[in-house]
């Protein structure tokens, strides 16, 4: 969708602001380009929309050099969302996002209509914030529709310039899964330009990892963290970049422990006998269907003996992710709840349990992995959890 073809940038008084880049982002991937302040990435960004001209090379949009098209109606297909977001103070909610549309020579009442859709799709009533001025909204909502006017004319390319910059941590982290979850829905061809590797990792299908003026490494965030190619990127990235590899490791069936279980419907002294006969204290309780219902401690099924059923003194199951979940998902249930492990589920059915052991595991497996260039499930070691 987007190609780099030994593209450099220099300008009059010598400097180099990026020399030589090649590389391509594929249709519908999220590609975040990372690095210090000065490294030239936000001038990569921007010349794919010809805000700065390059010096050398070509970019191809869609398989066109943008050199050759007009760079008024380029801009035109291309969203762009910046950390200042940009709005016009004078226009309304509604009419801010139906800009581009209304450019592109789109009806009113469609432009309108368009733009009452994305403001929904964003989490913005288009009811109740439509006919707001930017002034009425909050730093996150002014995001928001940002976002929702870079998409109102469904460009294929989607420019991103520091978006969640400019407001606290909380919304920042809002506002990324929000973006994510739409980013899953749209999928559009995303460069994001961010100087934090932790957002970098959080959002990229890919990251770049820029230098000065060039790409020391191009790859995965499994990857960037698991076997940065350079020491400088080792060194950016941080020497807790194990830690930050948690949140871009999926949880597994090949992870999870069986744990013992008891049914909702099994009277208490028969399942306390089974259970102290396995040297168990606690079990997971499920339904007929094999469905996550709780918990219980073996001790309270022995006092309750024949005059209880297990459903009557199961406990509400607080620590439990849906697999697929990151391992930091996971080890921040465990700490969050006191847990020594967390339950694992598909929809409602129950899959097995995670293990500060396994979890550790998980993580080996897949720095392996990738090393190896190999599934996580033919990689062999010495299983901590086994020991």
């Amino acid at each position: 969708m987007i190609r780099f073809e030994q593209v450099s940038k220099v300008y009059p008084d010598g400097t180099s602001a990026v020399d030589d880049l090649s590389f391509e982002v594929a249709e519908g991937e999220l590609v975040t380009l990372v690095g210090p302040s000065g490294c030239g990435k936000t001038t990569t960004m921007m010349m794919v929309n010809r805000l700065i001209e390059p010096t050398s090379g070509r970019i191809l949009v869609q398989g066109e050099d943008i050199s050759r098209v007009d760079p008024v109606k380029l801009r035109r297909r291309i969203g762009y969302v910046i950390q200042q977001v940009g709005l016009f103070p004078h226009r309304t909610v509604l009419d801010n996002t139906a800009t581009v549309p209304a450019l592109v020579g789109w009806k009113k009442a469609k432009a309108r209509a368009r733009a009452a859709e994305l403001l929904d799709l964003v989490g913005l009533d288009p009811a109740k914030y439509g006919g707001r001025y930017p002034a009425q909204l909050s730093g996150g909502q002014r995001q928001r529709v940002g976002v929702a006017r870079a998409l109102a004319a469904d460009p294929p390319v989607l420019l991103m310039d520091e978006p969640f910059g400019a407001v606290d941590p909380v919304v920042r982290e809002r506002l990324q899964n929000e973006f994510l979850s739409l980013q899953a829905t749209v999928r559009k061809t995303v460069l994001l330009v961010t100087h934090d590797i932790e957002e970098a990792v959080r959002m990229g299908d890919r990251i770049a990892v820029y230098g000065q003026g060039r790409i020391e490494q191009f790859d995965t965030p499994a990857a960037v963290l698991g076997m940065p190619a350079t020491d400088y990127v080792a060194q950016f990235v941080g020497s807790d970049r194990g830690l930050k590899r948690l949140s871009v490791t999926r949880i597994e069936p090949l992870d999870l422990e069986e744990p013992p279980t008891a049914r909702l419907g099994e009277r208490a002294d028969v399942a306390a006998a089974r259970l102290r006969g396995d040297d168990a204290r606690w079990a997971v309780v499920l339904n007929e269907h094999g469905d996550l219902h709780g918990w219980v401690a073996t001790d309270a099924l022995a006092i309750a003996g024949e005059q209880g059923t297990v459903g009557d003194l199961a406990r509400r199951m607080e620590a439990w992710v849906p697999v697929g979940s990151p391992l930091k998902q996971a080890f921040s249930e465990m700490l969050q709840h006191d847990a020594g492990w967390v339950a694992v589920v598909d929809g409602s059915r129950f899959l097995g349990v995670l293990t500060p052991a396994k979890l550790h595991e998980a993580l080996r497996r897949s720095v392996d992995a990738d090393a190896q260039g190999v599934a996580r499930e033919d990689v062999e070691f010495d299983s901590v959890a086994d020991a």
